[in-house]
């Protein structure tokens, strides 16, 4: 194996040791399977302590599965969820909400990743009407894809759209520790303080090896979650393995480390991109850097540097591209991307 080390995901990126070590901790004789152990009790509760306890809980194992999961919680086959275009729901997880969940998606055209209430109305009809596909769930990425931030007021905006229609509103919180520590707040204000009804809490993007959960708010609360987990393949038998990582990430301060290094990286990458002319196309608020940089030399960096072209010609002799740093990206390595550019 030839170890290497770039710029194209947090999904790159290894485990932070503290979770590897809470990982052999919990390999120390038997525990009951399917979440009928300790370590899936006391996660739960380390969850609740940051995000509320007027919460049910339900761990998975990975991104998609939460969504998955949090969508069929909140919707019935003949309902919609509307979205950004750029959402992961719609352009990275092979159509399985509408597969697997059943639900229908309508993609919202965005000038920078973000839903707004102006940009949702018009999407908010056929309400009672049987020939169409009924609003439901309002879903947001935090951070979005284009790497900009929901505030609390925006997300309390959206949510108050939702529930004036009896809707509900859904966070993918793939890079949520990136986003609570870019705008310097807990993980409540932008979650249950902000009125959202359904949560992605995220972990495997910044140091865990694998697992995400689905949070249920208040009345989004639902019998049916267990069984919608296990229908979607997302209930892991030795649930303990998943739930230590819980505990090592959001039952310490780890969880803001990972991000606030994370994010620290992306803005001397991008500070020092655009001190050498590199124009940055979003704000870097969180720990993802899109950058415009000449054709003739993209395909080269993005050799040695290992990271993606998001948007290939997106001006004449430029292509958009996104830079991604981790819990585990060091400054040399910020230095010599900076150094070739």
């Amino acid at each position: 194996m030839t170890a290497w080390r770039g710029f194209g995901s947090d999904n790159h990126a290894g485990v932070h040791p503290e979770v590897l070590a809470s990982i052999v901790s919990a390999n120390e004789g038997h525990a009951h399977a399917y979440g009928a152990d300790p370590w899936t009790e006391a996660a739960t509760a380390d969850i609740q302590a940051l995000v509320g306890f007027d919460t049910q809980i339900a761990f998975v194992w990975n991104g998609t599965g939460g969504n998955v999961v949090g969508l069929a919680a909140s919707c019935r086959t003949w309902e919609a969820v509307i979205c950004a275009d750029t959402a992961h729901i719609n352009c990275d997880e092979c159509a399985a909400p509408e597969h697997i969940a059943g639900v229908k998606l309508v993609p919202v055209a965005t000038p920078d990743g973000k839903l707004t209430p102006e940009l949702v109305e018009p999407y908010l009809t056929g309400f009672g009407f049987e020939h169409s596909a009924q609003p439901r769930v309002i879903s947001v990425s935090q951070a979005s894809e284009l790497g900009t931030l929901y505030t609390a007021d925006d997300l309390r905006a959206l949510a108050e759209v939702a529930h004036c229609h009896g809707m509900v509103l859904h966070v993918d919180g793939a890079r949520i520790a990136n986003a609570a520590v870019g705008l310097g707040c807990s993980l409540a204000s932008i979650t249950a303080d902000a009125g959202v009804d359904v949560l992605t809490l995220g972990g495997t993007k910044n140091g865990m090896l694998a697992g995400e959960a689905v949070v249920l708010f208040g009345d989004a609360q639902t019998d049916d979650l267990p069984y919608m987990r296990k229908q979607s393949a997302q209930l892991a038998s030795k649930m303990r393995f998943v739930s230590a990582q819980f505990s090592a990430m959001y039952g310490t301060d780890l969880w803001q480390r990972c991000a606030s290094h994370a994010n620290a990286m992306a803005t001397r990458l991008a500070d020092g991109a655009k001190e050498r002319g590199v124009r940055i196309a979003h704000p870097v608020l969180a720990n993802e850097v899109f950058a415009l940089l000449p054709n003739e030399r993209t395909a080269e960096l993005a050799a040695r540097f290992h990271f993606y072209t998001w948007t290939a010609d997106a001006e004449p002799g430029h292509s958009l591209v996104r830079w991604v740093t981790s819990w585990d990206t060091q400054v040399d390595e910020v230095d010599a991307l900076l150094g070739e550019l």
